[in-house]
Order: structure tokens, then sequence, then C-alpha cells
């Protein structure tokens, strides 16, 4: 039988070492795929997002749909950071060029581009401001459900979704070794949501006493209803995470303007997602998220 091939680049996100950071597939010239299709390709990729690039259809230079195992996303961090690298390889985005703009599911998302001598050196993603959402008061019921302590969560700090495009749930944890220990139980975690009358969204858990001068956070995101277990870095949660600390006075307005996360250690693909913040707590005026990626490798699917 004829077969459709469709090349992809294999890349790691948010880190410039290969075999850290998050792994992303990037079709950068497939035809016109059905949904269907193309979520059963990103299952079979079995990273945290494939990512399927076409021709624009309005104000922005390609449209991109991206997909986890499980289901289509309207807009993620690391797989614009990856793709915008991947594009930067194939000569989709000319060597020096300032900006360009993905069309994704929330509408013209922006990037603005670094150079160096060998390439493509850094990429920003301008998120959504923030929308702030429910804060859930059953802590006790919440922390059991993630396998911690009702004291390791940081008290003070409110268990809350917030959304640059994407909702997470952000539960303050005290130390490191809290945040590692984290071992979610489905059913207890649900009930949880449903008793705090929050719908049940991916989990975002950090601390802010991270063990390291350079970080701001030391974080790990589950998203079981995603089709993902754990997710090494999440740039998508990085944007509302800034917020979430601007907002509620954990960071400065100065601070909030370079912050540094570091996901995915705990899973043996440390990652640095770069925070950028705009305004003040009570108006935010622009959220940006940027890091590196490296190119691991190519292949092909074939249909």
């Amino acid at each position: 039988m004829a077969s459709t091939t469709l090349r992809y680049l294999h890349l790691d996100v948010f880190t410039s070492t290969r075999f850290e950071g998050n792994q992303l597939a990037v079709f950068p010239q497939p035809p016109d795929l059905p949904a269907p299709l193309m979520q059963r390709i990103a299952a079979e990729m079995a990273f945290s997002e494939s990512t399927f690039i076409y021709p624009p259809s309005g104000a922005g230079d390609v449209r991109m749909r991206i997909f986890t195992p499980a289901e289509e996303l309207p807009m993620a961090g690391h797989p614009t950071i990856g793709s915008t690298f991947a594009l930067a390889s194939e000569g989709t985005i000319a060597r020096g060029r300032e900006t360009f703009v993905f069309e994704l599911g929330v509408g013209p998302t922006p990037v603005s581009l670094e150079w160096n001598d060998g390439g493509l050196s850094f990429a920003w993603m301008t998120q959504p401001r923030p929308a702030f959402g429910a804060i859930a008061k059953n802590g006790a019921d919440l922390a059991a459900a993630i396998g911690v302590e009702r004291a390791d969560l940081d008290s003070g700090r409110p268990l809350q979704v917030v959304s640059c495009g994407v909702p997470y749930f952000y539960i303050p944890l005290t130390s490191r070794k809290a945040v590692d220990s984290v071992d979610i139980d489905r059913r207890a975690l649900t009930r949880a949501f449903a008793a705090s009358g929050i719908d049940e969204v991916p989990l975002f858990v950090f601390t802010t006493n991270t063990d390291d001068r350079d970080a701001t956070v030391y974080s790990r995101m589950l998203a079981p209803s995603f089709g993902i277990t754990e997710d090494p870095a999440t740039g998508s949660a990085c944007g509302p995470l800034g917020c979430y600390l601007l907002q509620h006075g954990i960071v400065s307005a100065q601070e909030a303007q370079q912050m540094l996360c570091l996901q995915g250690v705990a899973m043996g693909r440390p990652s640095r997602i770069h925070i950028s913040i705009d305004g003040t707590a009570d108006a935010i005026t622009r959220v940006r998220v940027g890091g590196q990626s490296v190119l691991v490798g190519t292949g092909e699917v074939l249909l």
C-alpha cells in the first residue's frame, strides 16, 4: 500500500543540553490532516506535545496546532519555543529576524528572537494577560490527595487557579523535598477538586525555597487529565506562575521582570524556564516566557 511520509524534528526545549528539558516533535510541512489523525500521531509520538505547522490563515507568519497525547491545546509554551527553534533551523524564520507570530487557538502569539553567530540563541513568547480564578479552601484534602502533609502547604499563600490561556491549579509548598514527594491519588484529587467547586485542571506544585541561588521557583507539573503523568517543562504554566508570584507579593515588580523556574529535575530532565512579568500586582501589562532549545534529531512517520 502507498504511504504518506511525514517528516518531523525532535527537539529538547528549555535547555541547551541534549537529553534534558522537554521533548517536542515538530512536523514542519504536514499535509492537511484531520484533527483525529493529528491526535493519533501525537499519541504515537508520546511526547508531552507535538506540533503541526501550516500556512497562516490570518494575522500570523504560520498557523500551529498543538496536541498532547490526549487532546489539542489552544496554546502551550514549550511547543511554541521549541517550534520557533525548529523553524529557525529549517530557514522558515530568517536569521536576524526580531519577531515571529504564531497563529494559535488563543489568537496571534508573538515571539521575540535573539541571535548569535551560531543561529537562534533565545526566544521569548508573549502570553495573554492572566485570569485569576477560584481559590480552594480545603487544603487538608488537597494535601492528602497529592501525598503531602498539611504542614507542607506554604501557609498564607493561596491554592488557586490561574490562566494565561490554559488554566493551572497552583499549590505552593514549603520545600524541594515536599515538591519531590508529591504523588497524586487521582480519585482523591478529583474528589478534592469537586469539593472545592473547581474543575479538574493540571496541577502545578512549587516552592520558592529552591536551594539554588539563581532560581526563583523549583517546581513540578502533573496533568493526568491531559494524558501527561508529569511534564519536564511547562511554559504555559510559567506565565501564570509569574503572575501568581507578583499578584500575591511573593516577588516585587522589579524581581518579576527576571525570574527563573526549575522544573523536571525530579524526572532527570532539568529544565530552565525564564519568566518576565511587566506591571504591578494590580495591573499586569505583559507576560513573557522564554528559553533555549536544542535539536536532537529528525525522523519520519509513515501514514
